[in-house]
């Protein structure tokens, strides 16, 4: 009986061990067979499926690939084809496509449109934000002297004091006749989709709807944590907003132990706002059948005394990876100084590459990051990054007065970079990003002060202070190095 017992766990011990082998082997061939994965990506995701095979097996389907569906992915391609069409380029000034640039200035550009679609235009009036309730105050300004639409998309919109202000603002313009249109990510804005000021709102007469909504049919089709991450604003096609700042007060209530969360947003009035009109309705469309074609049609302002600027939008349905290949190529552009703040360091080789290389060839290079993430592991990963950029020469600084959230970029204070985009892989691959790329010396001064008071209220770190550091915490930040890519 004992030995009939034994054989019969032993047989069964078997088979589990030979199922488990074979899924196993199975998933990681079917990874190497897989053409978009970097290499690094695709060997964090072999160790982990080795070393803890029955989660690996069941983290991949719903976080491994860039799945936006069937369904989503020829929506997207329809729309696309639709705003391509003559009639929506009625616009035929030629003055926006006027532009002085250098030859370095150029070839980004050129790089910019190629990868994310959008042309380099003159002619823009921008002013620089970098107070969460100064934004809130301007946009509710901008939103009640609207006259024919708003458009408003956003990964988080909280119910709070900000978001109510606008909230009211968006009444308020329905009550005139305007169009109100309001589009939150599924999962970022999950509370406020829930919430009585979402109710309120749509009752009134806006319409709110949840880009990329959350649900569990979603996962049999589609990666689920694929987000929209854009903040965008657009009013009767003259004016736009778009950078790092959510809906919501820089107490941040989900989060407040990190507060203030420190943004930087960019107000737009010129040629500019088309491409951010085109960016929303791509957006809307791809969860609504709200017809937009009048709105697209609208020609915006050229301004005589403006400046040139281009949009950057960027997401998986693309799959080229467009925000690493700007930022790489405007950093291999520095020849004086490249500066850079981010709330999220996670970089993937070549944009980690390119930031060491220009500290060895002189490139003064400084980064500001918060000195506390409100991600752990996010933020142990991040200081995996430090040595070697250290040993290289990059200046490192951890901000002390709230979470740093803005994501800009510096280049010699001739080029601006303002995005939604974190120097992270989620933001490279896998999130809907939108932002702007200034090509102005005076507006470029203007970030770079403002990057310039970040430091002030930051702790530079020491190389040799950061080499001393203990045997735990080396191990483990280099652990949550090597799940980067995953991350």
């Amino acid at each position: 009986m004992f030995t009939s017992t034994f054989l019969g766990i032993f047989s069964t011990g078997f088979w589990f061990f030979l199922v488990e082998f074979v899924l196993r082997l199975g998933m990681i061939l079917f990874l190497l067979l897989q053409k978009k994965k970097r290499p690094s990506v695709l060997l964090a995701w072999i160790l982990l499926i080795l070393a803890f095979p029955i989660i690996g097996l069941l983290a991949y389907p719903m976080f491994g690939g860039t799945r936006l569906g069937r369904r989503r992915m020829n929506r997207h391609r329809m729309i696309l084809d639709q705003i391509d069409k003559p009639e929506f380029h009625l616009w035929n000034d030629p003055r926006p496509h006027q532009i002085e640039l250098n030859e370095s200035e150029q070839q980004l550009s050129r790089l910019a449109e190629t990868v994310s679609r959008s042309p380099a235009s003159s002619g823009n009036r921008l002013k620089l934000f970098g107070c969460t309730d100064e934004v809130i105050k301007q946009l509710v300004m901008d939103i009640d002297v609207a006259t024919d639409h708003v458009h408003m998309c956003f990964y988080i919109y909280l119910d709070d004091m900000a978001g109510t202000r606008v909230g009211q603002a968006l009444e308020r313009a329905v009550q005139r006749g305007v169009d109100c249109r309001l589009l939150v990510d599924g999962a970022g804005s999950k509370a406020f989709l829930r919430s009585r000021l979402r109710r309120r709102l749509v009752d009134s007469g806006i319409q709110g709807i949840a880009a990329m909504p959350v649900n569990w049919l979603r996962l049999l089709f589609s990666r689920i944590d694929l987000r929209n991450h854009r903040k965008i604003v657009v009013i009767d096609g003259k004016l736009g907003w778009t950078g790092s700042q959510n809906i919501a007060e820089a107490s941040f209530a989900p989060k407040k132990k990190y507060a203030p969360w420190v943004d930087c947003m960019v107000r737009a009035d010129g040629p500019v706002v088309r491409e951010l009109q085109l960016i929303f309705t791509e957006d809307w469309y791809l969860d609504s059948t709200d017809d937009l074609d009048e709105q697209i049609k609208i020609a915006p302002t050229w301004h005589e005394d403006g400046i040139p600027a281009q949009v950057m939008a960027t997401g998986p349905n693309f799959y080229n990876e467009a925000t690493t290949q700007i930022i790489q190529a405007s950093i291999q552009l520095a020849r004086h100084e490249v500066f850079l703040t981010t709330p999220y360091f996670v970089p993937d080789e070549g944009t980690f590459m390119s930031i060491i290389v220009a500290a060895r060839r002189g490139v003064d290079v400084q980064i500001v990051m918060p000195s506390r993430n409100d991600s752990k592991l996010v933020g142990a990963a991040s200081r995996s990054f430090y040595q070697p950029m250290l040993k290289a020469g990059v200046r490192i600084h951890e901000y002390t007065k709230g979470l740093l959230h803005a994501k800009t970029i510096t280049i010699d204070k001739d080029l601006a970079v303002v995005t939604s985009a974190n120097l992270d892989r989620r933001s490279f691959s896998l999130n809907f990003e939108a932002g702007l790329l200034v090509y102005d010396t005076d507006f470029a001064s203007q970030l770079r002060f403002l990057q310039g008071s970040y430091v002030e209220d930051s702790i530079p770190v020491n190389k040799d202070e950061w080499m001393k550091r203990s045997w735990a915490r080396r191990l483990g930040e280099n652990t949550a190095g090597i799940l980067s890519p995953l991350l």
